[in-house]
């Protein structure tokens, strides 16, 4: 078995593009690696700003011969009457390198075809790897990619040089005449000079020697243990810890090759900021770590990490302080310009801001926001129907705020704010920051109803609004993000158990929008099946089957929260093998009533035992079931439907449903039907049937 060596040398790459074409490397190469047939062992991907790196361990060293099949013409268009071969079969040998006496005349579904088998030998795995290689630049994508000199190439940023090693021999590998060699680069500062590479399992040590630490995961725990000891050396505080982001952490890690961290103090007249403001001004500008005391506060510390070792502390932190006081001046001052007038005088100048350029502006967005929250509480609690309409005035005014003019990841926070500062209750700033929530897949769920209900409001408008002027999202296209909205609807309402009519909602939704967009029922039709997906999507993606979760969504996905209680009560009762019988025979019965829609039965016309005995326990299982399901009480009524499992399998054992007679075949048919009608109460228990 033999082992590859593949590094990219590059101009610093963004810290964000980093980690996903190291996945994008693996999964690739791994892919290429299937299709060229080639076996290997462990996949391994490093990188740094300066390198992407690919190793490939017990890759192996040749193809295997192989026969192939090729299929040509047809019998009848290979051969004339007397068994000669045509021109075609002819042609067909001749096309595969064989003589026409070698081909077989083989059975395939469309009838008798012409086949050569061909022996195919297998290639060098060192030939076959740098068509590979060079594939995998050509294919990698990034967010932004760029072009340099006179090279037809896009990549994240110029590739500096190339050492594709296998089994320690460079391979001929070029792209846009950047050559390949078995020489990498050191750190930029620290070890500038060139040295030669290897093997793969000396390549971070020997990375290492040059004062760059190739593998991402070590390179972390660096940056954690760096920020710590700044913190503990410089400080001076007792219990003074960095506040360490995980995505901070991730940023960091990619930005440097070989971290060091500096601890450096700003003014304590910008602790009068709010916590947030100062945290983003750190966090998102300058990629500084917080630092608080030991309870919890923040003080007026933060650690930066430099990519290189430094020899004059104070000098460098000067330097860090100098750059985050400017901005920190900026803060304070549009923060103190922002609280001279209250969060509700900035509601009419959102009609300043395009929501949509069809849809009109914020403002626009802001009144519907307030009758749709106003008729969700209304539904669910109406005591919150006139906090609720505080709160969807307010949620949008502080985007027309100095703070989130400058920190746009602000907005929500800076509501909740200076809604404090007016004098606001507690409940309505808080829920205005929420409304918010969650802010990406699997975030924190607004922790109140109010911001809650404000939050589906805000959702349901933007889904219905696009979804009614064409804006849906197709394939990677997504412009306004609705599939997040989307995502972050069923959360609130799966975190927070809220049940209501969600196609009520929307269709009351689409109504704010009468003189803009037609009130089409269709609209809300799409969206919910939108929303619909989304939510199997979710489901599924937590372990359910996606035959279970389909079951209860296919006869009802209206009220999202009974849709969950009824998948759990599925979930609950499938592992039993009476279920499984009992799906089976639904599934039969689905398929025979079909279009009937008829449950009146007539007694006298029930002439088998077997149908007397169906109809006998169909009344006593329904007079049981039918209060449980109203009662929302699905587990329990699926278990007194198994009951049914028996008589029905005796029915279809016993009975011809399709009678000569009309009257008897109907009567049996509205028995099924009903039958059927009991069952789809709960789920469409035929998807789960396995043949």
């Amino acid at each position: 078995m033999s082992e590859l060596l593949f590094e990219i040398g590059t101009e610093e790459i963004p810290a964000g593009y980093i980690q996903p074409a190291l996945n994008t490397l693996a999964e690739q190469s791994a892919k290429k690696l299937g299709a060229l047939e080639l076996t290997y062992g462990a996949i391994r991907t490093y990188g740094t700003p300066r390198r992407l790196t690919l190793i490939i361990e017990d890759l192996q060293a040749r193809q295997a011969d192989r026969s192939q099949e090729h299929i040509g013409p047809s019998k009848k268009a290979g051969y004339d009457d007397d068994g000669n071969p045509t021109k075609a079969a002819i042609g067909f040998a001749r096309s595969k390198g064989c003589d026409p006496a070698q081909l077989q005349v083989v059975e395939t579904p469309k009838g008798e075809y012409l086949m050569v088998v061909e022996d195919v030998q297998g290639q060098e795995t060192k030939a076959l790897l740098p068509a590979m290689l060079e594939s995998l630049i050509r294919e990698l994508v990034f967010p932004k990619s760029m072009k340099w000199s006179d090279y037809a190439i896009t990549f994240a940023r110029p590739i500096q040089w190339l050492a594709p090693l296998y089994d320690g021999e460079v391979l001929p590998v070029e792209v846009e005449g950047v050559s390949c060699g078995n020489t990498s680069r050191g750190h930029r500062f620290l070890s500038p000079n060139t040295f030669e590479l290897t093997d793969a399992k000396g390549y971070l040590e020997l990375l290492r020697s040059h004062s760059v630490i190739a593998d991402p995961k070590e390179r972390r725990e660096m940056v954690i243990a760096e920020v710590k000891r700044a913190v503990k050396e410089h400080a001076h505080i007792d219990g003074a810890a960095a506040i360490l982001h995980e995505g901070l952490l991730d940023t960091v890690t990619n930005l440097v090759e070989y971290p060091y961290g500096v601890c450096g103090r700003f003014d304590e007249k910008f602790l009068q900021l709010p916590d947030e403001t100062l945290v983003t001004s750190m966090r998102e500008h300058q990629k500084y770590f917080p630092v608080a005391g030991s309870d919890g506060k923040l003080l007026p510390l933060f650690v930066a990490v430099n990519n290189t070792k430094i020899d004059d502390i104070e000098l460098a932190a000067s330097g860090h302080q100098r750059v985050l006081r400017a901005r920190l001046e900026d803060g304070l001052f549009f923060f103190n310009e922002d609280k001279k007038q209250p969060l509700a005088s900035l509601c009419p100048e959102l009609k300043g801001i395009v929501f949509q350029n069809k849809l009109g502006t914020m403002l626009a967005k802001s009144e519907r926001m307030v009758a749709l929250s106003a008729t969700l509480a209304r539904l669910i609690a109406p005591e919150l129907e006139e906090d609720a309409k505080k709160v969807a005035t307010l949620a949008k005014a502080d985007l027309l705020s100095q703070m989130v003019g400058e920190f746009p990841s602000l907005q929500g926070i800076m509501g909740r704010v200076y809604a404090e500062n007016d004098g606001e209750k507690a409940e309505i700033a808080l829920a205005i920051q929420e409304h918010y929530l969650p802010v990406r897949a699997g975030g924190a769920v607004p922790s109140s109803l109010l911001g809650a209900l404000v939050g589906i409001a805000d959702r349901l408008d933007t889904l219905v609004g696009c979804f009614a002027i064409g804006e849906k999202p197709t394939g990677n296209k997504d412009a306004f993000g609705l599939r997040r909205q989307a995502i972050g609807l069923i959360s609130i309402i799966k975190g927070l158990k809220i049940a209501f009519s969600l196609q009520d909602m929307a269709t009351a939704a689409l109504e704010g929008y009468a003189g803009v967009v037609a009130n089409d029922e269709a609209t809300v039709l799409e969206v919910m099946d939108f929303i619909r997906l989304r939510f199997e999507n979710d489901q599924v993606a937590a372990g359910l089957p996606q035959e279970l979760v389909e079951a209860a969504t296919s006869v009802g996905f209206d009220d999202m929260m009974d849709c969950i209680q009824r998948i759990e009560a599925l979930e609950q009762i499938r592992s039993q093998e009476s279920f499984a019988v009992l799906a089976g025979s639904f599934k039969r019965i689905r398929n025979i009533i079909k279009e009937n829609a008829e449950t009146t039965i007539d007694e006298a016309l029930l002439s088998e035992p077997a149908e007397k005995s169906l109809y006998a326990a169909f009344t006593e299982v329904k007079a049981q079931a039918q209060p449980l399901i109203e009662e929302k009480e699905y587990c329990k009524a699926l278990l007194a439907l198994l009951e049914m499992k028996e008589p029905v399998d005796q029915f279809f054992d016993q009975v011809m449903v399709m009678a000569k007679e009309d009257a008897i075949r109907q009567n049996r048919l509205n028995l099924l039907t009903g039958l059927g009608e009991l069952v789809l109460s709960v789920g469409d228990i035929s998807r789960m049937h396995v043949e």
